[in-house]
């Protein structure tokens, strides 16, 4: 058989999810090409059943390349933090600040879509199985096999990892957290009025994210409950939720269930020689406070503004690897201890959430400097 010949191009981006198109369309913008390669068809995005939670920082991110959903998204005017069974809670207000929202939600498939459409016809290489990987002092080759059978190699300068979730990858560091988020949506009684509701209970956070005129439901559980909730019918699951959240919202019309395991990955190096890792192959969070997507595409934002500027260059992949640990290291730090706080019912912890949360509310200056961080991400801090 005749080896496929070479095709070269100077970034190769592994992953077309939104933040490898993100980081394609950024490049793209700043003059520098790349081409993207994906395992799954292309309308397989249109399948994901996640509901992502994006900060106003990002969606002034995705604004400059006119990939912002606008239609899609649902914005989140309060966010009330609270926890079962305890005292004290913290009320975040986006009119404290010059902003029309503290974040947004939008649905996976419509986010994917809206970055999609700014494609262009040869950008994207979909449904392609990669055969092998090699990389070296000048760049990396890739050897694929797409749906037809077809292989093809490429050679590139730069290899960019977007492929989501690294399992099983002994350059990832795992902490399990022993827990499952279940997501659905479901309609609330009022209506949510665009709050966001995270609340703290011994099994797990609950988040509540208002979409459309529903609310996406993070229920988070042990996997023994989770199985058990997975099972229920409806009604049952329903009042599940209600025993979880509390009485002062009532929820109906539940949709379809889904579940995944939560754990904290991180990669201990993001660059090596000329391949680089950004969003969850990269790192991989808890979905407390909505962090983690939002920081895979503050990585994918980063790296294009060094590559637009710069160019690809070995000095240059290291300066954006210590670059962005503050805000990597910083949002894994903040989820991993929230989760960790807060996922038990140790009277003593209990009474110090409390306290937590009734200082926060207090006091504008922190409560200010959490809503920033959530906001912005590193660029918040001093």
């Amino acid at each position: 058989m005749t080896e496929a010949a070479i095709e070269h191009v100077d970034i190769l981006i592994i992953g077309a999810g939104p933040v490898g198109m993100t980081l394609h369309l950024a490049l793209a913008a700043g003059g520098q090409k790349s081409r993207l390669i994906d395992r799954r068809p292309q309308q397989a995005l249109q399948a994901d059943p996640r509901a992502l939670a994006l900060s106003h920082g990002a969606r002034e991110l995705l604004e400059q390349i006119g990939s912002w959903p606008t239609r899609a998204a649902t914005p989140i005017e309060t966010i009330h933090v609270s926890q079962k069974d305890g005292f004290g809670r913290t009320l975040i207000d986006r009119a404290d600040y010059p902003l029309p929202a503290l974040g947004y939600v939008v649905r996976y498939r419509d986010l994917a879509a809206a970055l999609a459409a700014k494609l262009t016809a040869d950008s994207l290489l979909a449904d392609a199985e990669i055969i092998d990987t090699h990389a070296d002092d000048d760049g990396a080759t890739v050897a694929l096999r797409q749906a037809d059978g077809t292989m093809r190699r490429f050679r590139c300068r730069l290899l960019v990892h977007a492929e989501g979730t690294a399992y099983d990858d002994p350059a990832v560091s795992v902490a399990d957290y022993a827990q499952h988020a279940v997501i659905c949506e479901v309609t609330p009684t009022p209506k949510h009025g665009n709050r966001a509701w995270e609340r703290f209970t011994p099994d797990g956070p609950l988040a509540l994210l208002p979409l459309g005129e529903q609310f996406s439901i993070v229920f988070t559980l042990p996997p023994a409950r989770a199985d058990a909730v997975m099972a229920m019918d409806d009604s049952r699951f329903l009042a599940a939720l209600q025993a979880q959240f509390g009485e002062r919202l009532r929820f109906a019309a539940a949709g379809p269930r889904s579940r995944f395991p939560l754990a904290l990955r991180l990669r201990d190096t993001l660059v090596k020689g000329r391949e680089v890792w950004i969003g969850n192959t990269a790192q991989t969070l808890h979905p407390v406070s909505g962090q983690g997507f939002n920081l895979g595409l503050r990585d994918a934002w980063e790296l294009a503004e060094l590559l637009c500027r710069d160019g690809v260059d070995r000095s240059n992949l290291a300066a954006y690897a210590a670059g962005r640990q503050l805000d990597r290291r910083g949002s894994a730090w903040f989820t991993d201890k929230v989760v960790r706080l807060f996922s038990n019912d140790s009277p003593p912890l209990r009474l110090a959430r409390g306290l937590g949360l009734l200082g926060l509310d207090l006091c504008p200056p922190a409560r200010h400097f959490v809503a920033r961080r959530m906001i912005w991400g590193a660029r918040a801090w001093p």
